[in-house]
């Protein structure tokens, strides 16, 4: 079973605002990471620069339109995530409860939301096969 672990963006982190090189978050971060990887369940992991780098794809009546950032509402963006596989819902709590406060020493509030991946067996069997399944 695969998770990703999100951290939700605020105002800092659309603003750019990285921890000082001496913020304990780095390391807090960097060992939660190591952790995840010694135990063989950390499949993907990085932050996100801020959406005034990025760009959305919008699809409306069968147009495709481009849209710069940077995007208004930051309590509904990613500013990064962390993909884990373990073998259960209640695994994936444990090491969710475990990931560091991602905005420690930055004064701003944080907000981390887990989510299972689908994966092939979750389709119809002829959808499955397409997507690499059985």
């Amino acid at each position: 079973m695969r998770f990703m672990i999100i951290v939700r963006a605020n105002a800092a982190s659309e603003a750019g605002v990285m921890p000082a090189p001496d913020n304990e978050l780095l390391a807090d971060m960097l060992a939660y990471h190591e952790e995840l990887a010694k135990a063989g369940v950390l499949l993907d992991g990085a932050g996100l620069k801020p959406s005034a780098e990025g760009w959305r794809i919008r699809y409306e009546g069968g147009q495709r339109r481009v849209v710069d950032g940077p995007f208004a509402e930051a309590k509904e963006l990613i500013a990064g995530y962390t993909v884990i596989q373990v073998r259960s819902r209640e695994e994936a709590m444990e090491w969710a409860r475990r990931f560091p406060d991602p905005f420690k020493g930055i004064s701003e509030d944080s907000v981390i939301e887990v989510r299972q991946l689908y994966e092939p067996e979750d389709f119809e069997p002829a959808v499955a096969a397409g997507l690499g399944g059985h």
